[in-house]
């Protein structure tokens, strides 16, 4: 038999399930759960089953579907009863017991400790990833946990605040569903700042009437002149912004009461979109609108499916207020978010997988959630930068840009064309060159605006560099770049070292072969396991492979011997002058070509190859010559401490056709005393200017500082040291 308890339910889902079936698995799951909890109270004191008929409840007041309410009824009984998943498998469905499962999971990880926090948090958005009803329910359980939080103790009331407003009103947002997100903030700050909350309640009610009536005459004003122009079917509601919205004014942007102006918003609803823009223009034309406060959120709508037009005016008597016009079904997606799209309708076939499809379809950064979710690991690192991702690139996300198809991609604000290449694809990422802007060429470090339509450049031969970690803004391409620099530089390292160790076999006439044997038995201790550690701390210089060949030979390093070579080897370093300010040791007066492919100059890394025409010719170990030549002819060179001459080094500058760019490139190298060798450039037309330049040098400090003088100019895309 029914109780009170059940037919308060019953009376929020049956305005749109009448299937007797689904009506019949709801009952049957409330009447086990309420057996399955008997003797089980909360908090509060009442019975436990009160929580699950309140979270059901609120999942019905957005439209959830039987199954949903289902699991929302029995989401606890897993965890706290003898109930097993295939108990629910058996009495009701695979899918409920899968949304339970998803529930349960959450509710063991939750935020047992610090260190757990970031871990947890990833594993509550990836379980959304997989089935965003485990989401929905555990923002409607959070929500009803929240309007009982008086009855927990202190410590407890402000660390579930804290992962509302954190986590679960952000969601909600992201969401769409306003109306919860509202009330999960205003409810939190009572307990996080719990003397601004009852100061901006008081503020609020001290001239509630006073508004409320202002509100009332603007809106038999708006009545009025609608009804004077024609403009039927439409309603007007009227609110005061709720106390959470208020207290972010007034606390994060240090504004007092009476300064935030727009604490009144009225909300137009018609029949028609048409209707939307006839409605604006008669406030417009009535009242003064206030400028850079107009969003056209109906053309061009927010990620979580939200449309409507604002603008703020100002009435005859000083008041400023917010209108928002929308159609009635564009306010129920205000108000409920996807759950407006989502609501179950009894005449539509549903699967799991084709209602998850339907929301990564509608909701841009739910797609784009399920593809960061895919490369995440589970490390507590992993789980870390996975929240922080989260954090940043979706819930705080609000620059919206599009691409040449016309796609909305979400990115943080600041955001660059680099952020956006990353989150179109990795190697689309890896492989830029430049991006277009509203089809013109902009810097890397461009911050991007709403609106804004991006092309990216790319090239086979392009990859990301150092200075792109400075440049981006989102974590998630930070990430990305980072993990190519690492796997790059690791590559690079270990090919040194290898070459090094190599150079120090033949030098010595050692033949004998290292194996992973021989590594861990004298460089266990350095942390190297196999030949590929080894060749990796050479190349960091951790190793010296002096050190390895006396290993291999059994001889003893003379340290002290060794020592003093070094010391000897810097004294001639220090007191050694040369035309071409290169030394190489052992040799007074040796013939030096600095190379003509790679413009070595002081402060880069260099090696010496001895050639049978120039004798030693000197390139930069970056140079990519030096990978092709006989590693046999490899000698040790060393820039000289005095040095007087300058050097030639190349510039690729990429700017735009402005007229006057190149003299102002001219004058921008002069400005820091540096001499021009040689200028050459070349105009693309409407698109670019490229200019090669040769310049004259003292050393890689100067030309560092020269490249950032000129990257001041705003008419240079990019500057770059150049090859050969």
């Amino acid at each position: 038999m029914k109780d009170s308890l059940y037919i308060s339910l019953e009376k929020t889902f049956e305005n749109y399930i009448h299937k007797e079936k689904d009506k019949a698995l709801i009952e049957k799951a409330y009447f086990w759960a309420k057996e399955k909890h008997e003797g089980q109270v909360r908090k509060t004191g009442e019975p436990y089953i009160t929580h699950p008929v309140a979270v059901a409840k609120i999942l019905a007041e957005l439209g959830a579907g039987p199954n949903t309410l289902i699991a929302a009824l029995l989401h606890d009984v897993v965890e706290d009863t003898d109930a097993t998943l295939q108990d629910l498998e058996n009495m009701f469905s695979l899918d409920v017991a899968q949304i339970v499962d998803g529930v349960t999971k959450l509710r063991k990880l939750e935020f047992k400790t610090v260190h757990t926090q970031a871990e947890n948090q990833q594993k509550m958005l990836l379980a959304m990833a997989k089935d965003i009803r485990v989401i929905l329910i555990k923002i409607a359980d959070r929500l009803h946990n929240i309007r009982t939080l008086d009855a927990m103790a202190p410590e407890k009331q402000y660390k579930i605040a804290m992962e509302t407003l954190e986590i679960y009103a952000p969601l909600a947002h992201r969401l769409g569903i306003f109306r919860i997100k509202a009330e999960l903030e205003d409810r939190s700050l009572k307990y996080v700042d719990t003397e601004m909350y009852y100061e901006v309640s008081h503020l609020i009610q001290s001239k509630k009437a006073e508004r409320e009536a202002s509100i009332d005459h603007i809106i038999e004003r708006i009545k009025k002149l609608f009804d004077e122009n024609h403009l039927n079917n439409f309603s007007i509601k009227g609110r005061i912004k709720n106390i959470y919205s208020i207290y972010k004014k007034m606390v994060k942007n240090n504004r007092s009461f009476e300064d935030i102006y727009d604490l009144l918003a009225v909300r137009i609803i018609v029949d028609k979109v048409e209707n939307c823009y006839q409605a604006l223009g008669l406030i417009h034309a009535t009242f003064t609108p206030i400028p850079r406060r107009f969003k056209d959120y109906i053309a061009v709508p927010k990620p979580n499916l939200y449309q409507s037009l604002h603008t703020t005016v100002l009435a005859d008597d000083g008041t400023l207020f917010e209108v928002q016009i929308r159609t009635e079904e564009m306010d129920k997606v205000a108000e409920y978010g996807v759950a407006a799209h989502w609501a179950y309708k009894e005449n539509k076939t549903y699967s799991k997988e084709k209602e998850q499809f339907e929301i990564a379809q509608k909701l841009k950064w739910y797609g784009e959630l399920l593809k960061m979710s895919e490369d995440t690991d589970e490390t507590d690192a992993g789980a870390k930068e996975f929240v922080e991702t989260v954090k940043g690139d979706i819930l705080d996300a609000n620059v919206y840009v599009f691409t040449p198809k016309g796609e909305v991609i979400e990115l943080p604000k600041g955001s660059t064309p680099i952020d956006f290449a990353y989150r179109i694809h990795t190697d689309v990422g890896h492989k830029m060159t430049g991006a277009l802007v509203n089809n013109k060429i902009v810097p890397l470090d461009y911050e991007l605006n709403t609106g804004d339509i991006i092309t990216i450049k790319t090239s086979k031969t392009a990859q990301p560099s150092d200075a792109w970690l400075k440049i981006a803004k989102s974590s998630h391409a930070k990430h990305k770049i980072k993990a190519f620099l690492n796997h790059q530089n690791r590559d690079m390292l270990i090919e040194n070292g290898k070459l090094t160790l190599e150079r120090e076999l033949v030098a010595n006439k050692v033949t004998e072969m290292i194996d992973e044997a021989f590594v861990k038995k004298h460089f266990e201790k350095n942390f190297c396991q196999t030949i590929e550690d080894l060749y990796l701390e050479i190349g960091k210089g951790l190793i010296s492979p002096k050190t390895v060949v006396a290993k291999l030979t059994n001889a003893e390093v003379d340290k002290e011997a060794y020592l003093q070579r070094q010391i000897q080897k810097a004294t001639r370093i220090l007191n050694t002058h040369s035309e071409t300010g290169i030394v190489v040791e052992g040799l007074t007066n040796p013939q030096i070509k600095l190379g003509n492919c790679c413009f070595p100059i002081p402060g880069d890394d260099i090696i010496g190859f001895v050639s049978k025409q120039s004798g030693i010719v000197v390139h930069t170990q970056l140079c990519p010559n030096v990978k092709q030549l006989d590693q046999n002819r490899i000698v040790e060179v060393f820039w000289a401490s005095n040095i007087s001459r300058k050097y030639p080094a190349l510039l690729k500058i990429i700017a735009n056709t402005k007229p006057t760019v190149i003299s102002d490139v001219v004058t921008s190298i002069n400005s820091v005393s540096v001499s021009i060798a040689e200028l050459n450039s070349q105009v693309v037309p409407s698109v670019e200017t490229l200019l090669k330049v040769k310049v004259l040098v003292n050393d890689f400090a100067q030309l560092e500082n020269l490249i950032v003088n000129i990257k001041k100019n705003s008419d240079v895309y990019s500057v770059e040291r150049d090859y050969r």
